[in-house]
């Protein structure tokens, strides 16, 4: 297949990886051209516009970091939308709310293009990997032209409803997790008294009846930050600052529906405060660390 993927960040590269170890065409697309050096490097074409991306491509994938890169990239100058779609499958992965996807499916249908929305659950070692979780949203007509794509980056992939649906999947399952990275810097916290080392401890955790998978697959991070072995030096892959984004989405979204989320936004007052010092790019897995250092600095 001819896959053309806008968004060169950390997910978008690893897709195409992906994509171009099962043996596809890949073209990319990058608002900042550097990022697409190692996709390049692994054998895929660059194109200097979305449009160049729309005209050069039977299927276009685009994962970008919020709403407004989302629509400068649909509908700006030499966006998707000005390319050459008609009859063309564009797949929106973008993690935002199920209403700027709604808003961009009208924009695409006029072009005479299908869109299929599937935000993923999954950082980079899992695209790299096809192990993806995806959240898809939109006709059954769409998803069904979409999902042999879709079943080469995720292990399991399903169609949540109707355009919008899968946005708010994406939004429910990233506040369980961004607000357990939380518990789990207050849990931590409750055992600095307790001579018990960090990979010990996070082992019991993740054995306990709350234990959370993704304790067992990254706790080692977890307990290295812990033991003072990893500063966060190491490349995030999903930061305070990307969590923030998302929480924010939540709280937006929430308001529309009329519902309160308690604790998301007191996940995100804590999280603006590492924000606040610096610490917004440290990985999930480096917060409980900073977190634990932040409050006994503050009682000090």
């Amino acid at each position: 297949m001819k896959i053309g993927i806008a968004g060169m960040g950390r997910m978008g590269t690893a897709m195409a990886m992906r994509l171009l170890e099962q043996g596809h065409e890949i073209t990319v697309w990058n608002r900042t051209p550097e990022k697409t050096a190692a996709a390049a490097g692994a054998g895929a074409a660059v194109v200097p516009t979305p449009a160049a991306l729309a005209s050069a491509c039977d299927s276009i994938i685009t994962i970008l970091t919020n709403a407004a890169a989302m629509e400068a990239v649909y509908t700006g100058k030499d966006g998707l939308l000005s390319g050459n779609v008609r009859g063309k499958l564009l797949i929106e992965m973008s993690t935002v709310r199920g209403d700027d996807h709604r808003a961009l499916a009208p924009k695409v249908a006029a072009k005479g293009a299908a869109l299929i929305e599937c935000p993923v659950s999954g950082t980079v070692k899992p695209a790299r990997e096809g192990t993806l979780v995806g959240f898809a949203g939109g006709t059954p007509e769409a998803f069904t032209e979409a999902q042999p794509l879709l079943e080469q980056l995720c292990r399991r992939v399903e169609l949540i409803g109707a355009m919008g649906s899968g946005s708010s999947m994406k939004l429910a399952v990233n506040l369980i997790l961004i607000v357990f990275w939380q518990a789990l810097a207050e849990a931590c916290s409750l055992m600095e008294s307790v001579p018990i080392e960090p990979e010990r401890l996070i082992d019991l955790l993740a054995d306990s009846n709350i234990g959370a998978n993704i304790l067992k697959v990254r706790g080692a991070s977890v307990a290295a930050a812990l033991d003072g072995k990893d500063t966060g030096a190491a490349r995030a892959s999903f930061d305070v600052d990307f969590m923030r984004k998302d929480l924010r989405d939540m709280l937006e979204e929430a308001k529309a529906l009329g519902i309160a989320l308690p604790a998301a936004a007191s996940t995100l007052r804590c999280f603006d405060e590492a924000s606040s010092a610096a610490f917004g790019k440290i990985d999930g897995t480096q917060y409980p660390a900073w977190w634990i250092s932040h409050t006994e600095t503050a009682q000090a």
